[in-house]
């Protein structure tokens, strides 16, 4: 586990209300994503991230954006996704590699290091397909970052 600063990311990105049970209808977005920075004449500039915004039950809605990271956001864009530029974010960072049916684990062991360091958790958790591979997912590389409070804990070490 990694704590750092993800440094501002330029998005073209597709944003919609779900639940984690609607989550595999969104797949095809990422070639959609792929396609409209390709008729911008943007560079791609790292893999296709999902954001989750208030994701803190398998039950409950929460937002999520499927963000292709771009060289640039295109000036006065009227297309079917946004664009925008992030802030910094601050998070705990680990890789996940194989089936995402696994993913549930790592979240948990990341949630054990948050309450270990006494880390704040911000409810924003941002995955990375670093290698998706839909037909062999035991070669999956995803990074999973967790969005934590900026401010640091008091140390409460004697």
């Amino acid at each position: 586990m990694l704590l750092k600063e993800v440094k501002p990311i330029n998005f073209l990105f597709f944003r919609a209300e779900t639940k984690v049970s609607e989550l595999s209808t969104f797949l095809p977005v990422a070639k959609e994503l792929f396609k409209e920075a390709v008729q911008l004449d943007l560079w791609v500039t790292g893999p296709v991230h999902w954001h989750y915004y208030g994701f803190t039950s398998l039950d409950e809605p929460f937002v999520l954006e499927i963000a292709l990271p771009v060289s640039a956001l295109p000036e006065q864009y009227d297309g079917t996704f946004h664009c925008k530029r992030t802030e910094t974010f601050r998070c705990v960072s680990t890789l996940h590699e194989g089936n995402w049916s696994e993913i549930p684990l790592t979240y948990a062991r990341m949630m054990d290091y948050l309450s270990t360091n006494k880390l704040e958790p911000i409810a924003v958790n941002r995955e990375l397909y670093i290698n998706a591979d839909f037909n062999h997912p035991d070669a999956n590389v995803t990074e999973i970052q967790m969005g934590v409070a900026s401010t640091t804990p008091t140390d409460t070490r004697n």
